[in-house]
C-alpha cells in the first residue's frame, strides 16, 4: 500500500501553523505586563483632567536584564471611568533569558480599568523572532542576524488584564518562511492555557509543491502540549487528504513529536495513476529534526489504485518506516492483509484467455522500498494464499499457498516474482470438476506485466492429484494461460490403474489430457480377466513403451508414438503409433515410412504343435471384445513355412476362456479372412486369389474371387471358381459354376 512522502509532509505542514499559534498564545500572556504599566500611567499624568504625553516608554527588568519594553508616541487618560488611549504602540519582548526579540505593534489601543480590557482599535502586527545569542549580548541588543520572523496581523484584539484571556472575532493573518494563512476568530483561555482558532483555518504552503491546509476549527493546549484540528484537509495539486480530527503532540520546544489523525482518514491522488487510502486512524512520528520516522494507518485500512492495472488492498494496520529526509524504506501490514487486482470492464471486453484477476491474502506482509518510492521486495508472515481467477473462464480458480511468500519487484516497481516455502500447495478448481491439487517443498511464480502470473514452478517432492490421476516428480511448471503442468525429474503418473514414467510429462489441469515424452513406459494393472477376450483378456498387466504418449481423461484413451510397443504376456504389437483404449481394450496401430505395424500370433494344430505367426501391415485395428484384428495395407503373415499376403486381412481368435498356461496365454488364431491380391506361398506351392478364408482347426485354405489358382510343383497349375487345399497334404478341391463347368489340370513331370 504505497504512500508518497509528499502526502505525509502535508501533515507536518498542518503542525507548522499550530506551533505558531501556540507561540502567539504565549505572547497574549506576556501582555499582562501591559496592564500593570497602564495602571501607573494615571499617577504620572494625573487623573482629574485629560492629558497627553509624548515619547512614553515603560520597561520591566529582572537581574539586570530587560524582560519587555512598551513604547508609545502618545498616552491619553480620561477622567470619566479612567479609560486610557495609547497611540503608535510598539511592544518588544526579550524574555527572561533574553532569547527572544518579539514585537507587537499597532496604531491605537484602548484600556478600560473597570473591565480590565485592552482593546486594539485598529490593525495589530506581531513579529516573532528567536535570539539564541541574546544572553551574551548587551541588554536590548537585537539579534546579530534578523531572519524571517513569524508574522501575524489582526484587528479588534481584546486582552483582559484581570483574567489574562484574549480574543478577537476578526480575521487573523499570518506569515511564516514557507507558508502563510489565516483564521477567523481567535480566543485564549489563560486559566486552561488553551488557544482556539474559531473557524475558517487556512494555510497556504509555498515551495516546489504548493499545498493548502484548511480546517473548520483548531485548539492548542499547553498541558498537555498539543494542537487539535477539526475536519482538517490538505490539497496539493491533484492530491487531497482529510480526516475528522487531527491531533499534533508537541515537544517542550514546540516542535511536532507526533500527529494523530482520526475518523474517516482519506488520502486521494488524481492523474493517470489515481489512488486512494482510507483508514480510521493515521499516526505520524517525527524526529527532533522534524523528519518523518514512522506513519501508521489503523482501523479498516483500504487502498485503491486506478489506471491501466487497477489494484486494491485492505488490512487492519499499515505501518511505514522512514529514514533520512523522509525517505520511505519499509511498509509493514498486518491483520487480515488482502491485495487484489481485477481487470476493468473496458479491458475484459477484449480480454485474452490468459488474463487473470488476482487476490493475495496473508496475516501480515512487509514491503521493502528502494529510493523512497519504488517497491523492491516483500515478504509475508504467517501462511499466505494467492488466488488466480480466469477472466475468460468464469468460476475457474487457482489457489497458491505456502508457509511464507517472498516477492520481488522490477525497476519500475512492478511485481515480477513470488517465492513460496515451505509446504507449497496449488489447488485448481473449475465448475463441475473435482479439485486438482499439487504440493511441493517450495513454489516460484513468475508474473507477466499487464496479465498476471505467467508461470508457477514447484520443486522438491512434487505430488499432483486430479481425481483418480496422481503424479510425482522432482520439478513441476504450471502455466495458467494454457492450464498445463509440466513434470520433470523422474516423473511418474498413476491414473486408474495406469502407471506411466517418462523423462517429462505435460498434464492439462483443465481438460485432463496428459502428454509424456522421452522413454515412456506405461503399465496397466488392476485388470480383470475377460474370459471372452483374446490378445488382451488376461488379468496380467499390459505394458506399453514409446518415445511419447498422449492420454485423454474421458474416454480413457492413450496414444503412443515413436517406436511404440504394447504387450500382455506373449502377445506383442509394435508400430510407430499405437492408440490404446484401456476401457474397451482396443488397439489402433499405424505405420510410417520407416516402420510397419507388426504383431506375433500363435497357431496351434490338432496335435498341439505351436507355430508363431508374425504379421506386418500398414494399419491395425484390434478389439478384444470382438476377438478380431483388422489389418490393411500390404499385409503379410508369416508362420513356419507359410507366407500369406493381401491388401487387407481379418484375424479372428479363440476366446481365452478360463484356461491358463502357455497355449492360452498367447493369441490363438481361429480363422483368417484375407481380401484383395491374396498370395499364399509355401516351399512347393503358390496360390493367388481375391479372397481367402483360413481355418486354423483343420489348417484349411479356401481361395475364391477373381480366378483363383494354385501352382504346385508336382500337380502343376490348378484354377477354378473356388480352390480348397490343406497345408498338411497335397489335396486340392476345385469347384466350378455354370459358366465354368470344367476344370483344367496340367501335370508337370517330376
Amino acid at each position: 500500500m504505497a504512500l508518497k512522502v509528499t502526502r505525509l509532509r502535508r501533515w507536518f505542514a498542518v503542525g507548522a501553523i499550530l506551533v505558531v499559534a501556540v507561540v502567539v498564545g504565549a505572547y497574549f500572556l506576556a501582555k499582562r505586563h501591559l496592564e500593570s504599566t497602564l495602571n501607573k500611567v494615571p499617577e504620572k499624568i494625573g487623573i482629574e483632567i485629560q492629558q497627553s504625553a509624548q515619547g512614553f516608554t515603560v520597561s520591566k527588568s529582572e537581574a539586570g536584564r530587560t524582560i519587555f519594553k512598551i513604547q508609545a508616541s502618545k498616552v491619553v487618560q480620561y477622567k470619566l471611568g479612567g479609560r486610557a488611549e495609547l497611540h503608535d504602540v510598539n511592544i518588544t519582548i526579550y524574555g527572561k533569558d533574553a532569547n527572544r526579540f518579539d514585537q507587537i505593534y499597532g496604531k491605537d489601543f484602548e484600556y478600560d480599568p473597570q473591565s480590565g480590557d485592552v482593546t486594539a482599535q485598529g490593525e495589530v502586527q506581531i513579529d516573532l523572532e528567536p535570539n539564541p545569542g541574546g544572553g551574551s549580548s548587551p541588554d536590548q541588543a537585537p539579534p546579530k542576524e534578523l531572519r524571517d520572523p513569524l508574522h501575524f496581523k489582526t484587528s479588534g484584539m481584546v486582552f483582559n488584564q484581570k483574567t489574562g484571556n484574549a480574543h478577537t472575532k476578526e480575521r487573523v493573518e499570518f506569515q511564516v518562511p514557507q507558508a502563510g494563512g489565516s483564521a477567523v476568530g481567535v480566543t485564549y483561555d489563560a486559566r486552561k492555557r488553551v488557544l482556539t482558532l474559531q473557524s475558517q483555518v487556512e494555510v497556504q504552503f509555498h515551495g516546489p509543491a504548493p499545498m493548502t491546509l484548511t480546517a473548520a476549527r483548531g485548539t492548542i493546549t499547553k498541558e498537555p502540549q498539543m494542537a487539535v484540528l477539526e475536519q482538517p484537509q490538505v490539497v496539493s495539486g491533484s492530491r487531497r487528504t482529510r480526516a475528522d480530527k487531527a491531533t499534533l503532540f508537541l515537544r517542550p520546544d514546540n516542535k511536532i513529536e507526533r500527529v494523530l489523525a482520526e475518523g474517516k482518514v482519506e488520502m486521494e491522488a488524481g492523474g493517470e495513476q489515481s489512488g486512494e487510502v482510507k483508514a480510521q486512524e493515521l499516526e505520524l512520528v517525527l524526529s527532533e529534526q522534524a523528519t518523518l520516522r514512522r506513519a501508521t494507518f489503523s482501523g479498516d485500512v483500504r487502498m485503491q489504485v486506478q489506471g491501466e492495472q487497477p489494484m486494491q488492498g485492505s488490512a487492519g494496520r499499515v505501518q511505514m518506516t522512514f529514514r533520512g529526509k523522509n525517505e520511505l524504506v519499509n511498509v509493514h501490514t498486518q491483520d487480515n492483509v488482502k491485495i487484489w487486482q481485477r481487470q476493468t470492464a473496458a479491458s475484459t471486453s477484449n480480454t485474452s484467455a490468459g488474463e487473470q484477476d488476482m487476490e493475495l491474502t496473508a496475516p501480515a506482509m512487509d514491503f521493502q522500498v528502494a529510493g523512497g518510492h519504488r517497491l523492491r521486495s516483500a515478504e509475508t508472515s504467517g501462511p499466505p494464499q494467492l488466488a488466480i481467477r480466469s477472466v475468460a473462464q468464469k468460476g475457474e480458480q487457482t489457489l497458491v499457498a505456502a508457509g511464507k511468500f517472498s516477492a520481488q519487484f522490477d525497476k519500475a516497481g512492478k511485481l515480477v516474482a513470488v517465492h513460496g516455502a515451505p509446504d507449497a500447495r496449488i489447488v485448481n478448481s473449475s465448475p463441475g470438476q473435482p479439485e486438482r491439487v499439487s504440493t511441493s517443498e517450495f513454489v516460484d511464480a513468475a508474473f507477466t506485466p499487464g496479465k498476471g502470473i505467467g508461470s508457477i514452478t514447484q520443486q522438491g517432492k512434487v505430488a499432483y492429484v486430479d481425481g483418480e490421476r496422481k503424479a510425482w516428480g522432482d520439478r513441476a511448471r504450471y502455466t495458467p494461460a494454457d492450464h498445463v503442468l509440466v513434470l520433470s525429474g523422474s516423473p511418474r503418473v498413476v491414473d486408474g490403474g495406469m502407471t506411466t514414467t517418462a523423462r517429462s510429462m505435460r498434464l492439462n489441469r483443465l481438460t485432463g489430457d496428459a502428454l509424456a515424452d522421452g522413454d515412456v513406459k506405461s503399465t496397466y494393472s488392476e485388470l480383470k480377466a475377460q474370459p471372452n477376450g483374446a490378445l488382451l483378456a488376461s488379468a496380467s498387466p499390459i505394458h506399453v513403451t514409446a518415445r511419447s504418449m498422449t492420454a485423454h481423461k474421458t474416454p480413457s484413451v492413450a496414444l503412443y508414438t515413436g517406436g511404440a510397443r504394447i504387450w500382455q504376456d506373449a502377445n506383442v504389437v509394435e508400430a510407430p503409433s499405437i492408440e490404446f483404449d484401456r476401457g474397451q481394450r482396443t488397439i489402433q496401430a499405424k505405420a510410417d515410412a520407416g516402420q510397419r505395424v507388426s504383431m506375433v500370433l500363435v497357431q496351434i494344430d490338432k496335435k498341439g504343435k505351436i507355430t508363431p505367426v508374425a504379421v506386418t501391415a500398414s494399419q491395425l485395428t484390434y478389439s478384444d471384445g470382438d476377438r478380431k484384428a483388422h489389418l490393411q495395407g500390404d499385409v503379410v503373415a508369416k508362420g513356419g513355412d507359410l507366407v500369406i499376403s493381401a491388401a487387407a486381412m481379418d484375424v479372428f481368435f479363440h476366446p481365452r476362456g478360463g484356461e491358463s498356461g502357455n497355449q492360452t496365454s498367447a493369441g490363438r488364431i481361429d480363422r483368417i479372412v484375407a481380401q484383395q491380391n491374396v498370395v499364399i506361398t509355401q516351399p512347393r506351392r503358390r496360390a493367388v486369389g481375391e479372397e481367402l478364408v483360413y481355418t486354423a482347426e483343420d489348417d484349411k485354405f479356401v481361395l475364391s474371387g477373381g480366378t483363383p489358382s494354385i501352382f504346385d510343383a508336382e500337380l502343376g497349375k490348378i484354377t477354378g471358381v473356388s480352390l480348397t487345399f490343406f497345408r498338411a497334404d497335397d489335396r486340392v478341391l476345385v469347384e466350378g459354376n455354370q459358366t465354368s463347368p470344367t476344370v483344367t489340370r496340367t501335370r508337370v513331370a517330376r
